[in-house]
């Protein structure tokens, strides 16, 4: 069968397991990428190793949110155009999306390079932990283009309906890292920059298999030159669509330097590197949540393109259940063996596992509900609804969380930083959960009237 027409007739269930099992495969590998940094840089470099990635980790999400602004934005119109049947129209946002990844990727890194200092000063870098910082970030930043491209760009591929190579692209890279970062860092005693060099020469590997993707023959897309020539309307329509996930990135990466000085004001360098290691456990949990999100967004796009708007509903319902389970198995995991978990990370640092320990217990209290929220926040990406999407995506990241954070630590310290993450969470979820109730209503009314429906792309 036809790959978009797998899309628009194929049963919703095993539609979205064949989707959404590639991706969530190539989320969790992918999530290893800083999970093994933070581990194998724990047990050479120690505390202030992981608080110097920690301190980074804000400027690689501000690498990450240009991908996404580009990579999912396009990635949406890609496939409502292909519901549409439009392939030309389709395969000119492939062009004008790729060449504004290389674009913004030389950008980051020239702007990265020259201001780092201040920045990582910004971001809360002690005296101390500076030095770490600055060795991991300058090789990071020189290799932004093989993120950008390569995420990006990978986004595509699953757009028109191929995840078995999507997952492939992450697999190869995060399996070329868990290899050769011990390597680096233990053998040839690199340390923390050997855990950057890693990092971005396994970027590298990602960015040349898909390249080698769409200019090999095997994209059912064509890339033409004449694509790469920008058109003012497609990029604002692939800017308003990617707005979501790029503020939200942008918005965490501000949360993280909001924590991060915070951290360094109730906690110092141990509380940095304890956020460190929590957050690296919270994104392997949600990692595969983001994977059903990229691998419900194609099916969701194509049906609310072709006007199949009970498949829609299906698809946004299976999504929400299989987000769910992954939400409460992580609650039960980290309820159970907290230490144990610390420990990976910690080694025989027991100041540290105390602090991250209870830390962990407090940050992750409402986690059985975040799947819920983070499936319906790109249910209204994926229909070309970003102000919608953007709205609900920055309730939990910025409107409820960064007022918590500053409020409550001036009044419980420390432990008011962690409880900022639950009380956003349920907060969060209660207006998500009014939103996607009215959106539903609406969607019930266009699937009785589906002769006069027209699917509308929302301009910024």
């Amino acid at each position: 069968m036809d790959r978009q027409k797998l899309l628009g007739n194929a049963p919703i269930g095993k539609l979205l397991l064949k989707f959404s099992i590639p991706a969530i495969v190539g989320m969790m590998v992918n999530a290893l990428y800083n999970t093994i940094d933070r581990i194998y840089v724990g047990r050479k470099v120690g505390e202030l190793g992981i608080a110097g990635i920690t301190i980074g980790f804000p400027i690689m999400l501000i690498i990450m949110a240009f991908s996404m602004l580009i990579g999912i934005g396009a990635t949406s119109l890609i496939s409502i155009k292909l519901g549409e049947n439009k392939k030309e129209e389709a395969e000119k946002i492939l062009g004008n999306g790729m060449f504004l990844l290389v674009i913004v990727a030389v950008i980051i890194s020239a702007l990265g390079l020259i201001f780092l200092d201040p920045l990582l000063k910004l971001f809360g870098a002690s005296s101390s932990v500076l030095p770490y910082s600055r060795d991991y970030l300058q090789i990071i930043l020189f290799g932004a283009i093989f993120q950008t491209v390569g995420f990006g760009m990978n986004n595509f591929i699953r757009a028109e309906g191929n995840p078995k190579t999507a997952m492939l692209t992450m697999l190869i890279g995060a399996a070329l890292n868990i290899i050769i970062d011990p390597i680096f860092i233990f053998v040839l005693d690199m340390g923390i920059r050997g855990a950057a060099f890693a990092t971005i020469i396994s970027q590298a590997a990602s960015a040349i298999w898909v390249l080698s993707y769409f200019f090999g023959g095997k994209s059912s897309l064509n890339i033409h030159k004449d694509n790469f020539k920008l058109q003012l309307p497609v990029v604002k329509n692939i800017v308003a669509i990617g707005s979501a996930p790029f503020l939200m990135q942008i918005a965490s990466s501000a949360i993280n330097a909001i924590l991060n000085n915070n951290l360094q004001t109730y906690g110092g360098d141990t509380a940095i590197a304890s956020f460190g290691i929590i957050n690296s456990i919270t994104m392997f949990i949600l990692m595969p949540i983001f994977g059903i999100n990229q691998g419900v967004q194609p099916i969701i796009g194509y049906n609310y393109g072709a006007k199949q708007f009970d498949r829609v509903k299906k698809a946004l319902k299976l999504a929400v259940i299989g987000a769910t389970f992954i939400t409460v198995t992580g609650y039960i995991i980290t309820r159970a063996f907290p230490k144990e978990l610390i420990s990976f990370f910690g080694g025989n640092n027991k100041n540290l596992i105390e602090m991250a320990t209870n830390g962990l217990r407090i940050f992750l209290f409402m986690l059985p509900i975040i799947g819920f929220q983070i499936v319906c926040s790109n249910y209204f990406q994926a229909v070309g609804k970003p102000k919608h999407a953007m709205f609900l995506s920055l309730s939990r990241q910025v409107v409820f969380l960064i007022p918590g954070i500053i409020l409550l630590s001036k009044v419980f310290g420390l432990k008011g930083i962690w409880m900022a993450a639950p009380v956003s969470d349920i907060l969060a979820s209660l207006v998500t959960g009014i939103w996607i109730t009215l959106e539903m209503k609406k969607l019930n009314e266009n699937t009785n009237n589906v002769s006069s429906f027209k699917p509308v792309i929302e301009e910024k």
